[in-house]
């Protein structure tokens, strides 16, 4: 689950995007990542973006169905990309709910396309910017070799940080340079505002959007290494929950032919964890997705 961004405290973390990162559980099953929610949840006073609200008791009412749910479908994650078996199996999840009295509502998240470019543009951005205290100096790893000061930084940054890290920073001090801001980051601001609306215009029909976690079902561990884009696509469907400032939840909802799971996303209203939960743990009830879990 990711929380509402402010619904749980970052104090502690090293910030990587600070107006994306929002601290969530993984578990087992819903209630496992309901209790958990119960326990980090809350207003923090070290944490300034940290929201002052009461915390509901996630677990006490998991397990009340939500009347007259209204399911969104938003066309734009069902297009282009979409693996046969994981769209096979997502829509078979939505059949569930319809069977338990849900409505399925098709709706258009017309922004959501320009989601993942808005996004790789945002996060590398304030990663450069956070991780810039990481010197040798001040913060992080420091070299072993006797050099000058700038030399020191440089050796130091270059052996602390992984490829990955390096390519966001130098990707994100470009957009923020001189004569690229206001081509690339200020635009990529203006098109979260405008996938922040999208979402605002969803949940005035729909309780709920339901689609695809990723495209395709896992990858072996480091198989697009060589290949960044192609896994930075395996975000496409779920990055606007994070440009939203949304909860999102992820839950199992099928496997594969080669025993992968595939995952259903749910999206909800601000600060509406506890009905995320309560409508996951519906289908997860119904369909006893642990005992029909493959031996790899």
């Amino acid at each position: 689950m990711k929380p509402t961004y402010g619904r749980v405290s970052r104090y502690g973390l090293i910030a990587f995007a600070s107006s994306l990162d929002q601290v969530g559980p993984f578990s087992h099953d819903v209630r496992d990542c309901a209790l958990l929610m119960e326990a980090i949840a809350g207003h923090d006073r070290r944490d300034s973006t940290s929201v002052d609200r009461p915390v509901p008791a996630y677990t006490r009412t998991l397990d009340q169905p939500v009347t007259g749910l209204r399911i969104g479908v938003p066309k734009e994650f069902f297009g282009q990309g979409l693996d046969a078996e994981v769209g096979a199996a997502v829509r078979a999840a939505l059949k569930e709910y319809e069977k338990r009295g849900a409505t399925l509502v098709p709706i258009s998240l017309p922004h959501s396309p320009y989601a993942l470019a808005a996004y790789y543009i945002v996060a590398p951005a304030e990663a450069s910017s956070n991780l810039a205290r990481f010197d040798g100096m001040h913060y992080g790893h420091r070299t072993a070799e006797k050099v000058d000061l700038i030399a020191t930084y440089s050796k130091s940054r270059a052996e602390g940080f992984g490829p990955e890290v390096q390519r966001r920073i130098i990707l994100g001090t470009y957009v923020l340079s001189s004569g690229y801001k206001d081509a690339y980051y200020v635009k990529a601001l203006k098109v979260r505002r405008l996938v922040k609306k999208d979402f605002d215009d969803a949940f005035a029909t729909c309780d709920v959007v339901m689609g695809p976690t990723t495209p395709s079902a896992a990858f072996e561990a480091g198989e697009k290494s060589d290949d960044p884009l192609a896994l930075y696509l395996s975000d496409v469907y779920t990055v606007s929950c994070n440009l939203a400032g949304i909860p999102g939840l992820s839950i199992p909802c099928g496997f594969t032919k080669a025993g992968l799971p595939i995952g259903l996303q749910l999206l909800g209203a601000p600060f509406e964890e506890e009905k995320l939960l309560r409508i996951a743990r519906m289908y997860e009830a119904a369909t006893d997705w642990h005992a029909k879990r493959p031996t790899l």
